[in-house]
């Protein structure tokens, strides 16, 4: 039952965002400086998530692909599409929602709990206008540069170990030859699609159960638990019936 309200607050915040937005231009910095600091805390793991998977999908595909005369020549369409598709924007979203969902919900759970939320609503000032709103639109815009930040340096990791491990008897300028070949701007645009869809997720969910925190410091971990639990559920649910319209 929890689960169900949790959703149903984060669909009335999404209404109540969009009637928002007609506010958006006053509260254009503060949307930057929520852009930003998602960048700044997300990017690092990202990159260094992003060269390891895609060195270790090389790795696995080259050597799965090994007794099979001239398929190794295929490592960089696997690895390529894999990124961009699947894998880079299902990383970024799991990074976001370990780095920045958890954040949020901590922070809007201890202003519920503190009843500051209370006081903005005493105020006659909105609290989606001021705490969702600009969250919002910051992922919004900064999701698609960590999707495609993941994706290529997924594509430079899955390079470095064609170039650089024996068992893989291929040659870089076969892994970016086919690489090209393959990935195209609809593959592309359907993984940075699915980023923009869980960066909804990530920040709705978050907001919603945070908003509705009640009680004691000791909920702000039930909270922050809960969302963790409930977007990445959401995030696997969504890229399966996205990726499945988009085939």
């Amino acid at each position: 039952m929890n689960v169900l309200k949790d959703w149903y607050y984060a669909g009335i915040l999404f209404v109540q965002t969009i009637r928002e937005l007609r506010f958006l231009p006053l509260q254009w910095e503060r949307c930057m400086r929520h852009s930003c600091n998602m960048g700044y805390q997300t990017l690092p793991i990202v990159g260094i998530l992003s060269i390891f998977m895609g060195g270790i999908l090389a790795l696995q595909t080259g050597y799965s692909l090994n007794k099979i005369p001239g398929a190794q020549n295929f490592i960089g369409s696997i690895v390529g599409l894999s990124m961009c598709r699947e894998l880079g924007p299902l990383m970024t979203a799991f990074l976001l929602t370990g780095r920045i969902g958890s954040s949020i919900t901590a922070e809007l759970a201890s202003m519920s709990v503190y009843q500051e939320i209370d006081a903005l609503k005493t105020m006659n000032l909105s609290p989606v206008r001021l705490l969702v709103m600009p969250r919002v639109v910051g992922g919004l815009f900064m999701m698609p540069f960590l999707t495609m930040f993941a994706n290529v340096l997924g594509w430079l990791g899955g390079w470095l170990v064609v170039e650089s491990v024996d068992v893989i008897h291929s040659t870089g300028n076969m892994y970016w030859r086919s690489l090209k070949k393959f990935v195209n701007m609809e593959s592309i645009h359907g993984g940075l699609l699915k980023g923009e869809l869980f960066a909804l997720i990530i920040i709705f969910v978050s907001c919603s159960i945070g908003l509705q925190t009640k009680g004691g410091p000791r909920e702000i971990g039930t909270s922050v638990t809960s969302t963790l639990v409930q977007t990445m559920i959401a995030i696997l649910t969504c890229d399966y019936f996205v990726s499945k319209l988009l085939l």
